[in-house]
């Protein structure tokens, strides 16, 4: 249990400065990432508090703790997903190409 402790510890350090980078950004973006991130946390304690009245270990607790982990981690690092990529290369080539006609 201590090695997987100290996975989950590393592992939402991380998690960690990615919200913080996003946070840091500012707007609407940020404050959807602040509200999602109350809203994960009061979830995950809630589901950690049942599965433990329903006799979980704590390795099990650890072991949902870090699949949520994980799934933030992949949707803040979501900055090569297609969607963004693309978002961003019509943004570049919109302002390119507004600037020509100036």
């Amino acid at each position: 249990m201590v090695n997987s402790l100290m996975l989950l510890a590393f592992e939402a350090n991380g998690v960690m400065a990615m919200r913080m980078m996003k946070l840091m950004r500012g707007g609407r973006i940020a404050r959807r990432e602040a509200e999602l991130m109350v809203s994960e946390k009061i979830h995950a304690a809630l589901k950690a508090s049942a599965s433990l009245m329903a006799g979980a270990s704590g390795d099990e607790i650890v072991r949902q703790y870090r699949r949520h982990v994980a799934a933030n981690a992949k949707r803040l690092g979501g900055l090569k997903s297609g969607r963004s990529r693309k978002r961003a290369l019509r943004r570049t080539h919109s302002r390119r190409h507004s600037g020509e006609r100036n």
